[in-house]
């Protein structure tokens, strides 16, 4: 199929796309990369009437440090945040999950707010954002606003984010102990499981003697949008930093998740079977990343 008919209207500021979303009174798209929505375009499932381009607003890219806080702006392309020098130092599980998204194509056009916008319930970006404990930065006509990303993944392809809303940037503190492992669908490269953990650890100057003070564990891909695992956070508080802790605080994991995905490419069980195993992997390299 292609798609109906539309306008095409670029915005020359972040103030001039607020503009004209307006103008088009709830029937208008943002598209930087395009990856997400044209597909949608293409199948009929998503018929704006204008299509608004955010891609060349200089405000919306980049990668940049705030204090103690890193910020990235909603049009940066994945391939710019898997190879930023800042994050590889300060935050290395953003770069690492944001290379494993797609194939080169899909990483130099893609960008992460698109990516948040859409919100495919097998999309990379949301697992970690939760690890990282992220806040969406969003502007519209009443201002701007920040979410925090456990408010901000809803529901299947749903967000808080209104029709009249644009997301300008992503901002989270440096976290070093962090990781992300997914199994992936081979042709798209989209999760069918994946998790994202980021521990804080106590001090230590022997590894065994350390313990794991606090975790946040996100997963995406098993169910309608990105989710938490509380339990298995709750079960590694106070453990010993060690592999053989990880795993244990891993059993079950996401055992309480009702709707878990049952489709063409991974079966509920063979998922639920998943969630673990991934946990797993993603707890012990975040462990691996404790400086020592």
């Amino acid at each position: 199929m292609i798609p109906s008919t539309f306008e095409y209207a670029r915005a020359t500021s972040i103030d001039d796309a607020l503009t004209k979303l307006a103008a088009a009174g709830g029937t208008g798209k943002l598209i930087a990369g395009g990856h997400s929505l044209v597909p949608m375009m293409k199948l009929r499932l998503n018929e704006p009437t204008t299509l608004i381009d955010i891609a060349r607003i200089s405000d919306l890219s980049g990668i940049r440090e705030d204090g103690n806080i890193i910020e990235v702006g909603a049009a940066t392309v994945h391939h710019d945040v898997a190879t930023s020098a800042l994050l590889r130092d300060k935050c290395p599980i953003v770069a690492d999950t944001a290379g494993m998204i797609g194939d080169p194509q899909v990483r130099n056009r893609g960008t992460l707010g698109g990516s948040l916008a859409h919100a495919d319930p097998a999309a990379d970006y949301p697992a970690t954002l939760l690890a990282v404990d992220a806040q969406i930065q969003i502007q519209g006509p009443g201002g701007t606003r920040e979410v925090p990303a456990a408010d901000f993944f809803q529901g299947l392809f749903t967000v808080d984010l209104a029709n009249n809303e644009l997301i300008t940037a992503v901002r989270f503190a440096p976290v070093q102990v962090a990781a992300y492992a997914k199994l992936y669908q081979r042709a798209s490269r989209f999760a069918i499981v994946g998790v994202a953990a980021a521990l804080e650890i106590s001090e230590g100057s022997i590894l065994r003697k350390r313990t794991i003070k606090c975790a946040r564990v996100g997963l995406t891909g098993a169910v309608s949008h990105a989710v938490r695992l509380d339990g298995v956070e709750k079960a590694l508080e106070g453990q010993p930093a060690t592999g053989e802790a990880v795993a244990k605080a891993a059993q079950g994991a996401g055992a309480d998740l009702d709707g878990i995905n049952d489709d063409i490419h991974a079966s509920e069980a063979y998922r639920r079977a998943m969630i673990q195993i991934f946990s797993v992997r993603a707890l012990r390299g975040a462990l691996a990343r404790i400086s020592t």
